[in-house]
């Protein structure tokens, strides 16, 4: 199976890409509005279809990515059923079993820090994904959404303890930094559900606790109930025919380059020796590490395009340009190396 675990700063939200190995077919969990290109890139590069775009429960912090997949993959959108979430496809409840190759996913009902919560269990690579219900030594809030203690109590005691210990659980949500942990883990260390607390001290210590409102709710909720559909337009931009890589990086193919050389500025990034062995004509040449002192002299008007032999150094390049102002730049996807794989104009 791949499994890819993502993480949004801004929310310190995890979002989860499974894919099975055979039929490269795919599925994301809590995916994140933001983050949508940076995703895409991955199902991409990875060569995956997308099949399934599904959350674990209605986000308050942030807003899911899923009208967006859809847009751009044609995948199907999955929630709680209790939700009734506009633009869903799939409206999930208790036993319900999610298929992607061969990997399959058990839908159980997890309410308790919302009433539309879940967890997906994957029993054949012995995982599951808990969302907000269970997190690293916590677990989410109840004070809003429907949300009970006693109800988020039984949902751990009866829907994630009862795994078998060994199993690794993936949380929406850390703040510390911690990645996963297990079943074992939490029934022993978990301070809030852990070792031989009760219902009375769960619920005792979830009612206790003094909680900001949270900052993006009245933003994130109503949008979570439409599936995150929007009329923002998040497409990459429009001055050039761009891809993006999973490190964020803007490309354009050698070919588009050679038809656009009067209306960009192609700036080979190479040492000056390798310039002089190979060069494309009408580039402007300002190597790497004089380009720091050097952006000044281009136009930021213009868009910028930065080329070396692999693609690598230029697209370092890309981010020092992007950090210095310049709106318009992108990288030649795989440098020199693909250019004259393309059999495009070298001068020697």
């Amino acid at each position: 199976m791949i499994f890819r675990q993502l993480f949004d700063v801004q929310s310190s939200t995890y979002t989860y890409l499974l894919g099975d190995l055979s039929s490269k077919k795919a599925i994301i969990i809590d995916p994140v509005f933001e983050q949508t290109n940076r995703d895409s890139a991955l199902i991409e590069e990875l060569g995956l279809t997308l099949q399934y775009s599904i959350d674990t429960h209605c986000h308050a912090d942030h807003v899911t990515a899923s009208w967006l997949l859809k847009q751009r993959f044609g995948c199907q959108i999955g929630s709680a059923a209790v939700i009734q979430a506009e633009n869903t496809d799939l409206h999930f409840t208790q036993g319900d079993v999610i298929t992607v190759g061969d990997i399959t996913l058990e839908v159980r009902a997890t309410p308790g820090h919302t009433d539309g919560c879940l967890t997906y269990v994957c029993h054949s690579a012995k995982l599951a994904f808990t969302g907000d219900t269970l997190l690293i030594r916590g677990c989410g809030r109840c004070d809003f959404q429907q949300g009970s203690a006693s109800r988020l109590f039984a949902s751990i005691k009866k829907q994630i303890f009862t795994l078998p210990d060994d199993y690794t659980l993936y949380p929406a949500h850390d703040y510390s930094g911690r990645t996963s942990t297990s079943v074992l883990e939490e029934k022993n260390h978990n301070p809030r559900i852990g070792g031989l607390a009760s219902e009375s001290d769960f619920v005792g210590y979830m009612q206790n606790m003094t909680l900001p409102h949270p900052k993006y709710i009245d933003i994130a909720l109503p949008a979570n109930l439409k599936s995150g559909k929007t009329d923002t337009d998040l497409n990459l931009p429009t001055w050039a025919p761009l891809t993006l890589t999973y490190a964020g990086i803007y490309e354009v193919s050698p070919q588009w380059v050679v038809c656009s050389m009067e209306n960009i500025q192609l700036v080979d990034v190479r040492e000056l020796d390798e310039v002089t062995m190979q060069r494309v004509e009408g580039a402007i040449v300002i190597p790497l590490a004089e380009l720091k002192d050097k952006y000044q002299t281009l136009d930021k008007s213009t868009p910028v395009v930065a080329l070396c032999r692999s693609g690598k150094r230029s697209a370092l390049a890309v981010n020092m340009l992007k950090q210095n102002g310049f709106e318009k730049v992108a990288n030649v996807k795989g440098g020199l190396l693909n250019w004259e794989f393309a059999g495009l104009p070298i001068s020697h």
